[in-house]
Parts: C-alpha cells; structure tokens; sequence
C-alpha cells in the first residue's frame, strides 16, 4: 500500500527511442525515481502524449523512422494540451547545429549519447523543478486575476448603488419616476452604441465609456435635490424668476459630485461622466442652452447623448400631471430640434434605431398604481 502511495506522487516520464536497448537503459536509470512510459514508434507515442494530460517530461530521440524527432517536437508544440510538456532531446546527433535547431524548435535541453546517468538526472531534475515552478506561478496568477475580477465586480458594484442612491433621492423630490431612471439609462446606451463606429464618436464610445455612461445616466438631475419644493413640485408654469432657480439644478448636480470627491480625497474616474451629463444635459446645439451657453462640439457628447434621451422620455412618458404624448409625435418635435436642440448626427442615430426606444418605452412604462404614489408624495410635501 505504502508503495502504490508513493507511485502516485512520482512524476511521468515518457521516452521515446527506435532502438530497444536505449529504452531498456533509460527505463533501468529512471524505474526508482519516476513513472515511466517507453514508446519504440514515435507516431504511437504522438498519439498517446495527444491523448494523455498526465504527462511532465518526454525524454526524445532525433534519428527515428516515420517521425523524426525534431517533427514529433514541433507538432507537440502546436498543440495546446502539450506545448508546455519539457522535452529533452537525448540523441547521437552532437554537433551544434543539430544541438541550436532542437532548442530553436522548443526542446528545453539537448543531452547527447553515450548517456552519463548523473547528468541525464540531474537534468531532468532541474526541469521538472522549473516546471512545477511555472505551474505554481501560473495557478497563482489565475487566483489573483480571479480575485481581481472579483473584486472589480464588487467595485462596480458600490458605484452602481451609489448612484443609484444618490438618484433615488433627488426622484423622490421630483415629479419624476423610478422607471424614468431606467428608461434613460437604457436610451443613452442604445444611442452610444448605435454612434459608437462613427468617426465623431468612435474614439470616445468604447466598450468602458458606454458602460460608464449607463452608469452614469440616473445621476443627471441629481442637482434638483436642492431645488425648494415649492419650485420643483409646482404643478403650473414657472415664472422667470423661478425657471432661472430651477436652471440651477444643473450646476447643483456637478457641484454636489465635486464635493464628494472632495470629501473623499479622490477624483473618481467614474463619475467624470456622470459631471458631464448633470451640468450640460441641458446646453442646445445652437448653443441657447444652460448653463454655459456651449453650442456643436463644445458639448461633452455624454451631455449630447443624455439631452435626447432625456427630452424623449420627457415627451412619451406619463406624469401626474400629465398624459404621455405618442412615439410619433415626440419623434417629430426631435425631429424639429436636429441643429437646434440636438446634435444633428445624435438625431439620425436616433432616427434609425427609434423602434428599440420605443421597446423601452413600453417595457418600463409608469402603472397607475406609481403614478398614484407619486402624487400622494408630492401631496404631502406640499
């Protein structure tokens, strides 16, 4: 029992050579120390180091029939479940042409015949010692890039649920829904990766900026947190006094993002966009916007994104004081601001994949029972 144990731990050699008496020797040298495998025809032993996983070193001869040693080399170095097996050439051939193209083809060592036992041994030895090392750096570096995807996912997680927070509270403040924020967050993306192969915009919408900008999306009227109520939530139409207040909202939303950072002693890369968005969500094309007055490429294109998307589910989507217009007819007011209040290429990509809006728009529609809610809310801050 004690024996099997043993035999268990013992690494796998294979040897492969056309003429008997050196497999007989080679097996004699190693039995004690190793497992070993002997193979007289270089295509079975192929087959089998094809076939075999449990395999940590091929010990090779060069002048064999069939299959030459440096061929049966190259094919185990093409194949994934073998290019990283050490082969050792032990053969004939010593000059050191033969002894450069054997390591050139991927052998990790070149011993020549007659066999001296203590350097065959010690040979082996060190490459099975380096293999172990490679396969142990090898599986610690999978578990460190495991840990770090791991803990990738969490981050980006905690920065969802912040922002999420944070959007939540300024929609409980405002006539708005929580289907809003996923309505928004669903159109900018839509909108990003439509425009993502244009060349005004591809070298900003890679995979990371539009993940960022769904991120990013609930965080745009997080400003109106510091709107008063009474301006906010006022059902009629503002006055001039009370539009250029509620204009605010835009540079509350950046200011608030900037002491957080502040606060926190870092500037998030993450929440770059979600500046953008909040501060020019509301700057037109023309440049009749707020709060800078930017016109065309002025406009971060997060803000040009968000401006669309936000006014579209401004436009189709139900509030408590009022229905929802039609796809058609908000498609036909943004229609009406291409140039003016909307980036003309962000207006045609929009156009072309209008019926995915529409999807949104049906999917995470208000029911009577939020609306209800809602309004009850605001009844009571009033």
């Amino acid at each position: 029992m004690m024996q099997q144990c043993e035999d268990e731990f013992k690494k796998t050699i294979v040897a492969i050579d056309d003429t008997p008496d050196n497999l007989l020797l080679i097996m004699e040298i190693l039995k004690d120390r190793y497992k070993v495998k002997t193979f007289k025809e270089p295509k079975k032993a192929l087959e089998y180091l094809l076939s075999n996983a449990c395999v940590d070193l091929v010990l090779l001869d060069v002048m064999m029939p069939e299959l030459s040693g440096y061929d049966l080399l190259k094919v185990l170095r093409q194949n994934h479940s073998t290019k990283e097996i050490p082969v050792i050439f032990l053969t004939a051939l010593s000059s050191q042409r033969d002894e450069q193209k054997g390591l050139e083809l991927g052998a990790c060592d070149y011993i020549t015949k007659p066999i001296s036992v203590p350097i065959m041994l010690s040979r082996i030895n060190v490459h099975l010692e380096n293999r172990a090392a490679k396969e142990f750096l090898k599986s610690k570096a999978d578990y460190l890039e495991e840990e770090i995807k791991k803990r990738t996912k969490e981050i980006l997680s905690i920065q969802d649920i912040t922002i999420l927070t944070l959007a939540s509270l300024a929609e409980t403040r405002d006539t708005d829904t929580g289907n809003h924020l996923k309505r928004t967050q669903r159109y900018i993306k839509i909108l990003a990766l439509k425009l993502r192969e244009h060349p005004k915009f591809r070298d900003y919408l890679n995979d990371e900026e539009i993940e960022t900008l769904f991120r990013s999306a609930p965080l745009h009227d997080i400003g109106k947190v510091g709107i008063a109520d009474k301006i906010l939530l006022k059902p009629a139409g503002l006055s001039d006094i009370e539009f250029e207040i509620m204009k605010t909202h835009t540079t509350l939303g950046k200011e608030a993002i900037e002491h957080a950072e502040e606060e926190a002693g870092v500037e998030a890369a993450f929440l770059k966009t979600a500046k953008e968005i909040a501060y020019c969500h509301h700057e037109n094309y023309d440049g009749s916007g707020y709060p800078l007055g930017l016109s065309g490429d002025e406009i971060p294109i997060s803000a040009r994104l968000m401006a669309l998307a936000d006014v579209y589910d401004a436009l189709t989507s139900r509030r408590v004081y009022k229905e929802a217009m039609s796809h058609e007819k908000a498609r036909s007011i943004i229609v009406d601001g291409c140039g003016v209040k909307f980036d003309p290429k962000v207006v045609e990509a929009f156009l072309e994949i209008q019926e995915e809006f529409l999807l949104v728009s049906q999917k995470y529609a208000d029911t009577d029972v939020v609306l209800q809610q809602k309004q009850n809310l605001i009844e009571r801050m009033l």
